[in-house]
């Protein structure tokens, strides 16, 4: 179970380069208890894409994710140029179960979101 945490303001320093990801992913760990060895837990993050960033390639993750688009735009799938993609502007929403493929992704305006990855059923 994820620790108690009270309000906390969200704080400009507290951005960090997203592991795995190009430059221009952000996030911000609000709190976390995921562990994929036990495949246990949960971890509730602030993402951010910069405007003109983008990935390379779909991903795929154990966990389960649910993703609130809360600010500007995002691209899904598709290439690099775009073609054959589905453009997204906030607010929208997204759930994932695990192993489902997804991406790429890139962000014209750039964009805020708030996503929670777990693993289902403690399993």
């Amino acid at each position: 179970m994820k620790p108690h945490r009270e309000f906390f303001q969200i704080d400009e320093d507290r951005w960090q380069p997203q592991e795995g990801y190009p430059e221009g992913f952000e996030v911000q760990i609000l709190v976390d208890d995921l562990d994929p060895v036990l495949r246990t837990g949960s971890r509730t993050v602030l993402q951010r894409i910069a405007p003109g960033a983008f990935t390379h390639g779909q991903l795929v993750h154990e966990e389960a994710e649910e993703v609130f688009l809360w600010q500007g735009d995002l691209v899904v799938g598709g290439d690099a140029e775009g073609h054959g993609a589905e453009h997204f502007y906030a607010p929208a929403y997204a759930c994932r179960p695990g192993g489902v493929p997804h991406g790429p992704f890139r962000s014209e305006s750039g964009c805020l979101m708030l996503a929670v990855f777990y693993y289902a059923n403690g399993a």
